[in-house]
């Protein structure tokens, strides 16, 4: 009797397992069509209010910034040539570092060229929409010059360091070097070769 009993009930139940297939696959294709309807809402609202020339914008105003932070030979140094170069104080011996936006600060010997290091400090812009964490180039730079010339030792203190080489090639960096020095020498030549304004002064 208990058999009996039993194989009924195993009957019946996969009658109804059989019956509810049908009402169970509906149910579990309309969730997946409600998901990708939902996923496809989300996308085409971030599409919507993505800006392609959001960061074009956002470079035009952090240049605008750094030219008006730095003195102009700074701003003509990072205009024609990409980076700025910033004079070390800590020391007796003659040493300055390049800026570059998004890599380390070099520092370096300019009367060998040697490298002495790169020190690697991130500034994070925590406004930017989109999960971004890159601040514009030109903001990037001026954050960076900001903290070396505001106060050198706790930037060092605080960046990490590592030997030459890491991040920025070394031939680059000399390759930069040389072009700062030839852009140094025509921006002395092009002054000395500007006629003076009646009345001025030579400098002494």
């Amino acid at each position: 009797m208990a058999l009996a009993l039993g194989t009924a009930a195993l009957m019946l139940l996969t009658m109804l397992s059989v019956l509810a297939m049908p009402h169970l696959k509906r149910s579990l294709d309309l969730a997946r069509l409600r998901l990708a309807e939902r996923t496809q809402h989300k996308r085409s609202q971030l599409v919507d209010e993505y800006d392609p020339g959001r960061e074009l914008r956002a470079e035009q105003r952090a240049r605008a910034l750094l030219c008006s932070c730095v003195n102009e030979e700074d701003w003509a140094m990072y205009s024609e040539l990409g980076f700025l170069r910033v004079w070390g104080t800590l020391e007796r011996r003659p040493y300055a570092y390049l800026i570059y936006p998004h890599k380390p600060i070099l520092a370096y010997v300019p009367s060998t060229n040697h490298m002495l290091g790169e020190y690697c400090i991130e500034f994070p812009d925590h406004t930017r929409p989109y999960g971004s964490s890159r601040l514009p180039d030109s903001d990037d730079v001026l954050a960076k010059w900001m903290a070396l010339t505001a106060d050198e030792r706790a930037l060092i203190e605080q960046a990490n360091m590592h030997l030459a080489g890491r991040q920025i090639r070394v031939a680059k960096a000399r390759r930069d070097l040389v072009r700062l020095a030839c852009w140094e020498r025509e921006r002395t030549e092009s002054h000395r070769r500007a006629p003076r304004r009646a009345g001025s002064v030579p400098a002494l």
